[in-house]
């Protein structure tokens, strides 16, 4: 009882010593609670606004369906356009809109955010027509649907790191991308695709290198030095070349592989002069 009690007056100090600090991080975290509040609700009003039920899809001619959906969508209701569309997709498969009919239908279900959908009917439209004059924007609305998948408002918000996140997707949307430029170089969708890939390419990176840090702290040196070696193989330039010099180093030194290990202390002064392990 008496340890308790002691136990308790020490946590009280800390309590008492530390009061600006723990009150500042409340602060903070109300703020970012606030926001995220504040995020939803005009969330929930521009849903309300911009989504309309539709009971059922008047019965009209394809090309007219096509002039509401396309009406929809350029006034930003999705779901409408999405409902729309999906009815002409399912009344008229074969119609010579049919294929304009899926890509604006690819479109939507990205602005709505429904993913699955989107890569289901990306998919499907690859299968179909391989050699359709929009095969690049197909491509492109895949790799966008991919990325939009580790996309998160509320880690965002709290500034969570999400570095060592499964990046199966990001994969998907850089070999997305990376077709494009090798396939299509004359895509206006190229440049960005380019752009885009760089900043994968740092996406996949980071994770390697949480992946590096995670076996380190394990003391699974190998594993731990064999990620740091494909990170200086296959994201050459990045900022995490420096880290993963490092952890390779101390992987090598505990591993007694002393020829490595100065190898790699050799790369590391040859970039990074001012690094603390080789001054």
């Amino acid at each position: 009882m008496v340890s308790m009690l002691h136990g308790y007056e020490r946590f009280h100090t800390y309590l008492i010593s530390n009061k600006g600090v723990i009150t500042n991080s409340m602060e903070k975290l109300t703020t970012k609670v606030i926001f995220i509040t504040l995020t939803l609700a005009l969330a929930g009003c521009s849903s309300s606004d911009n989504e309309i039920e539709i009971d059922k899809v008047p019965d009209k001619s394809a090309q007219a369906l096509f002039v509401d959906a396309r009406t929809s969508l350029d006034n930003g209701l999705y779901q409408k356009a999405i409902q729309i569309l999906g009815a002409i997709d399912s009344r008229f498969p074969f119609g010579p809109i049919s294929h304009q009919v899926q890509l604006d239908l690819i479109y939507a279900y990205y602005k709505v955010g429904d993913s699955a959908q989107g890569i289901a009917l990306t998919d499907r439209f690859l299968r179909l027509n391989p050699n359709n004059p929009n095969t690049d924007y197909v491509y492109y609305m895949r790799a966008l649907i991919n990325l939009s998948t580790e996309e998160n408002l509320f880690q965002d918000l709290a500034g969570i790191d999400r570095s060592d996140r499964d990046p199966t997707a990001s994969r998907d949307a850089f070999n997305d991308f990376k077709r494009i430029i090798t396939d299509y170089p004359e895509s206006k969708y190229a440049a960005d695709s380019q752009k885009r890939m760089i900043e994968i390419k740092s996406r996949l990176a980071k994770y390697e290198l949480a992946v590096a840090r995670f076996y380190l702290e394990r003391e699974a040196y190998a594993s731990a030095a064999n990620r740091g070696r494909y990170i200086i193989e296959y994201f050459s330039p990045s900022p995490e070349l420096e880290p993963a010099l490092e952890i390779m180093i101390k992987c090598y030194d505990k591993l007694g592989l002393d020829d490595l290990k100065k190898n790699a202390l050799q790369v590391l002064a040859a970039n990074y002069p001012n690094n603390s392990l080789v001054r």
